[in-house]
């Protein structure tokens, strides 16, 4: 057999073919192990979170609970402070159409007096 520069050649293409497809699936074995490792390490990750949320919410119940009376007695105080404004306005607007203004002031006073209306029938 007479080896020649066209089979030489043939030769180190069909190396080089084999070496590329070796490389790739080396790499692609790689590449499904290393997400194989960040799923593990992420839910890992994702326990800790949990428990360290659990233990802050068992560690801070006493905080949270005295925050939430907090804002519960800060929000009635809001809401009696806009009833009051509400029957004020009432209060005004009522003066006007007694004093002969007509049209929007008596939408308004009807709109307001509906509306409180439904608020104190709890729709």
């Amino acid at each position: 057999m007479y080896v020649d520069a066209q089979t030489i050649i043939l030769a180190g293409s069909i190396l080089a073919a084999i070496t590329a497809f070796i490389t790739l699936a080396w790499k692609l074995f790689k590449w499904i192990d290393h997400q194989k490792e960040q799923d593990t390490e992420i839910a890992t990750i994702k326990a800790q979170h949990a428990k360290d949320i659990a233990d802050l919410k068992v560690e801070h119940a006493k905080e949270i609970a005295e925050i939430k009376s907090m804002h519960h007695k800060d929000t009635e105080g809001i809401q009696e402070e806009q009833t009051l404004v509400v029957y004020g306005l009432l209060a005004c607007l009522k003066g006007l159409a007694e004093q002969g203004c007509d049209g929007p002031v008596s939408e308004a006073i009807d709109k307001i007096e509906k509306h409180i209306n439904k608020k104190a029938h709890g729709s």
